[in-house]
């Protein structure tokens, strides 16, 4: 699946708003080397740069646009394209940042137990996952695809997204690993200006593509179409046009 870097940095914003406050509950440490896996456009990797002043720092990602966008962004740091569930190097790193990207690896729990083996004693894993997949804009997405025409090309387009654990699955997962874990759950409320296009154009950033991508320019067009008009039905838009889009996510710091 590609990656458009300019529609993912149209909520640029919103988009690092929890990558924030990912970054402010990891522990307080003396860092010294720090990535951040699924780094996008690096509008997170900046983050760690200013919070990790002395440390070393890089970024990976699987799309090469995104990389370059990275790489424009931060010249002075070290971007790699690499796919997070086949990443080999083995650290030790004292910070592993992995914001909303995720959702997009298979197989947890052997993954996380396998990130958290590349920190160093009393290092971090931090994770922030979108926990969406049961909320209306991601519940459409899936009708909209079994309704139409194109039923037969989006039959697995809802499978690239990684059916998450809860709370508990998680801690279950690192605790064995891990001398400390903090689990938690945000939801967002972010006010989109443009109304239900607005709740469309941040999904094509994201959530989106699976759909988009297999379908032809005419198809693409129609489904979008579609889309909206549920998504009109689902967030009816408040007294200003605006809609208030609910985006709940997941947070997890496991410290080694």
């Amino acid at each position: 699946m590609s990656w458009s870097a300019r529609q993912y940095v149209a909520f640029e914003d919103e988009r690092t708003r929890p990558a924030r406050d990912l970054l402010a509950a990891i522990p307080a440490a003396d860092v010294r080397s720090a990535i951040d896996i699924g780094c996008g456009p690096g509008n997170s990797t900046e983050l760690l740069v200013e919070r990790f002043a002395n440390a070393t720092v890089r970024g990976l990602d699987s799309s090469t646009d995104m990389i370059e966008a990275a790489r424009k962004r931060l010249p002075q740091l070290q971007f790699d394209i690499a796919d997070i569930d086949t990443w080999s190097d083995s650290g030790p790193f004292d910070v592993i940042f992995a914001n909303a990207v995720l959702q997009w690896v298979p197989d947890h729990a052997t993954l996380l137990p396998a990130l958290v083996s590349k920190l160093a004693p009393g290092g971090s894993l931090a994770i922030q996952m979108p926990d969406n997949l049961n909320q209306p804009s991601h519940r459409l997405m899936r009708e909209v695809a079994a309704d139409g025409p194109w039923a037969a090309k989006l039959a697995s387009a809802a499978g690239q997204r990684t059916e998450m654990a809860d709370a508990a699955g998680y801690y279950s997962m690192l605790k064995s690993h891990c001398s400390r874990v903090d689990v938690w759950r945000t939801t967002y409320h972010h006010p989109l200006a443009d109304g239900a296009s607005g709740v469309v154009e941040w999904f094509k950033g994201s959530g989106l593509r699976p759909f988009l991508e297999p379908l032809d320019e005419v198809e693409r067009a129609e489904y979008l179409k579609q889309y909206q008009a549920a998504i009109e039905r689902a967030y009816p838009a408040l007294a200003d046009g605006s809609v208030l889009l609910p985006f709940p996510r997941l947070f997890i710091v496991a410290t080694r």
